[in-house]
């Protein structure tokens, strides 16, 4: 961009925001302020201080001894809601602003759907009048705080090619089969590729996700992987698969490169199966190895929050990736599994033996793929280390790149809120 082309942009937005704060004046001579209905209350009717919620949730309001109306249909003693977010009051003399971090609710609804990024953020309702003019006094709730956890987040979802299916090959509903036998899966319409940056460049591609005996995930984040929900990011079709004799649900569910589910799902119809332990042998996968337990050479475990450099707050939830591998409880052998270690400020441990159990270096053992944390303020480095059903790396180890934190001093807040204009245009009214 050129320096005059530059200039001349400066000076535009310059003069928009000078033009914005006349109007503000302008609206708050036309429109003095009105005096607070006595006794005039607003709160929130279901959220609590310190509560933790999904990065989209409802949230509902109420007030007492104020009507609330919408702004084109104005009585004696009534306003309408705005919700203010990670913001302190807005000043009183000027009109309430309308932007992401302050929200109108000028059709006088009592409820709103919000949508908010990971981490601590605080809440404010706040009465306007017709005019979006505070009231003397002004009629504010108390500020709540909330915490969204890293797992609630959603994902922008892959389009889905039209006409695309999935299927299981030769299993039908109601079958009986082994207990340990070979599942195979079928797909049309959709080009089957590893999980990964790779295939990302080949449109709608994906790959698959057996689901036993468990309903579908959300559609909108990061498939699980758990023995409930296996992965098969290198792309794929088929399986050895080992059940306990007894009835058993099996369902597939297309992952894109990030293993999100395509927009809409392409999954297969939910199948019912009865497997009978007709006296095979086990498979080979069903033994330990001697020595380490070998390890996929395409498997990667990795922070999906936070990430290197992030600040984060004091009491956060940091939550585990993992691709190519599946996780399973400690002490329960599965091929290519095992479950993850984190450790905070401390170097990599040797890779060959069982991995300690101590403050710094946390098992999850029970398959957990994120945790609570609570760090002291100043920077912390974070490393994850999959081991097996030993608590010993593979061979290769599966360990991710060291990364560096900063935690933030309490009382200490990140940036305002940031949001996608869509999701106000289509959630939100704007006056």
């Amino acid at each position: 961009m050129s320096g005059t082309r530059a200039f001349s942009l400066f000076i535009a937005a310059a003069l928009l925001a000078l033009s914005w704060l006349n109007v503000q004046a302008a609206a708050a001579e036309q429109f003095p302020r009105k005096p607070a209905p006595e006794g005039a209350r607003i709160y929130f009717s279901d959220l609590k201080d310190g509560a933790a919620v999904s990065s989209r949730f409802t949230v509902h309001f109420a007030a007492e001894n104020i009507a609330v109306v919408p702004t084109d249909k104005p009585e004696p003693n009534s306003g309408h809601f705005h919700i203010i977010i990670d913001n302190p009051l807005p000043p009183p003399d000027v009109p309430i602003p309308n932007d992401p971090n302050h929200l109108h609710f000028g059709r006088g609804q009592q409820e709103a759907e919000i949508i908010l990024p990971a981490g601590d953020h605080t809440l404010q309702l706040l009465m306007g009048d017709e005019h979006h003019m505070q009231f003397i006094p002004p009629v504010a709730s108390e500020a709540i705080h909330v915490h969204v956890g890293a797992s609630t987040v959603e994902k922008p979802r892959v389009p889905a090619p039209p006409g695309a299916r999935i299927s299981f090959v030769g299993l039908e509903d109601g079958a009986k089969i082994p207990t340990h036998s070979t599942v195979k899966f079928g797909a049309s319409g959709v080009v089957i590729a590893a999980a990964g940056k790779a295939s990302q460049e080949i449109p709608g591609s994906g790959h698959f996700h057996l689901l036993i005996d468990t309903d579908l995930p959300p559609l909108d984040r990061e498939i699980p992987s758990d023995p409930n929900h296996i992965h098969f990011g290198r792309g794929q079709m088929e399986t050895q698969l080992d059940l306990t004799p007894g009835p058993h649900t099996l369902q597939l569910l297309l992952g894109d490169y990030e293993h999100i589910p395509h927009d809409p799902p392409i999954m297969s119809k939910l199948i019912h199966v009865v497997a009978v332990d007709n006296g095979a042998p086990k498979t080979a996968s069903a033994a330990p190895p001697p020595g380490r337990t070998p390890s996929p050479p395409d498997a990667r475990v990795y922070f999906i929050y936070p990430k290197n450099g992030d600040t984060i707050y004091p009491h956060s939830t940091i939550r585990f990736g993992l691709s190519n591998m599946g996780v399973c409880p400690a002490g329960v052998y599965k091929l290519n599994t095992g479950h993850h270690h984190l450790l905070i400020d401390l170097p990599t441990p040797p890779l060959d033996k069982p991995l300690p159990n101590e403050p710094n270096l946390m098992h999850f053992g029970r398959g957990e793929t994120e945790v609570k944390l609570s760090l002291s303020p100043g920077k912390h480095t974070l490393q994850l280390i999959f081991a097996d059903y030993r608590h010993t790396p593979h061979d290769p180890p599966v360990i991710s790149q060291r990364i560096e934190v900063t935690v933030l001093k309490p009382g200490q807040r990140l940036h305002p809120v940031q949001y996608h204009h869509h999701h106000y245009h289509h959630r939100h009214l704007r006056h």
